[in-house]
């Protein structure tokens, strides 16, 4: 098995001489920039409605308007920001998760091994759609008693999301588990982590000063590339009605509205080809940069 490489100095450097790469991060800068900062300057409300309803692109509203005479632009920045943010967090717990589950996996093997690594194949097993509708109907009871009460309840309407997250990055840590775990089997038979033990140093310290920096390579390509799965699951959930809820927008929800607007009389192309092109252009940017992220390592 090829032993794991860690992040290494000049990486950045080393990734930005791929034009894919340098092409992607670029992309997704300037989307994230676009999300954060553009609706300052629009000064548009994603959710004010208006009698100028299905309006195609004008110079007023870029993107058109929607079945409420809502600013697509505003709404699609306003999809951005819900996505990347389910989608960066999202990855963010299931990195916890699937590193914690690999990691003392791996290390410990034995019974404790096998018992976590049935527990992740009986999980593969069940339909994703499946776990993430029931890991959001096991957290939605526990969160809404919580939201309820913090800072007298203002954050309740962004319960959905917080579900979403929380949902999502309890499902997404399979994958991660696996990789850790074949990695720290590789590492910890190692010269420098059997010097560990005669030193007489603790699992702990052997598995955050030793093991942990020598999967960071491993670990930071494989969070770039759970990225855009969370992203796309999210978006599915919420096309399917099952996510993000109005008046909010992510990009599924702009997805649904566009495909529903779609009809033989009228075609409102513009409701699915600009949260489409958006979305499109961020999981092939964040794909791309994975790729080139992986092979960056290598060399």
């Amino acid at each position: 098995m090829k032993h794991p490489i860690p992040l290494r100095p000049g990486l950045l450097r080393r990734l930005l001489q791929k034009p894919a790469a340098a092409i992607s991060l670029l992309l997704l800068l300037a989307i994230l920039a676009a999300a954060v900062f553009l609706p300052v300057f629009l000064k548009c409300d994603p959710h004010l409605t208006s009698s100028q309803t299905f309006l195609a692109p004008t110079q007023a509203h870029p993107f058109g308007t929607d079945l409420n005479g809502r600013d697509l632009l505003s709404r699609t920045l306003e999809g951005a920001r819900i996505s990347l943010l389910v989608g960066c967090t999202g990855a963010a717990v299931s990195l916890l998760i699937g590193t914690s589950v690999g990691l003392l996996a791996g290390y410990a093997g034995g019974a404790l091994d096998a018992v976590l690594m049935r527990l992740v194949d009986i999980l593969y097993a069940v339909p994703r759609l499946i776990l993430i509708i029931l890991a959001g109907f096991l957290i939605d009871p526990w969160l809404q008693r919580n939201l309820a009460t913090f800072q007298d309840g203002r954050w309740v309407g962004y319960s959905k999301i917080a579900i979403l997250i929380l949902a999502l990055g309890c499902i997404e840590w399979l994958t991660m588990a696996r990789i850790v775990r074949g990695q720290v089997l590789a590492l910890k038979t190692l010269p420098f982590v059997e010097a560990a033990r005669v030193l007489g140093q603790s699992p702990l310290r052997i598995l955050f000063k030793h093991l942990l920096p020598n999967l960071s390579g491993v670990i930071v390509v494989y969070l770039t590339l759970t990225v855009p799965a969370v992203i796309l699951d999210e978006s599915f959930l919420s096309f399917l009605g099952m996510g993000v809820q109005a008046p909010q927008a992510s990009w599924g929800t702009l997805l649904s509205d566009g495909a529903t607007a779609l009809n033989p009389i009228q075609s409102h192309w513009w409701l699915l080809l600009f949260p489409a092109a958006a979305m499109s252009l961020t999981l092939l940017s964040l794909n791309f940069l994975g790729d080139a992220l992986r092979d960056s390592l290598a060399e």
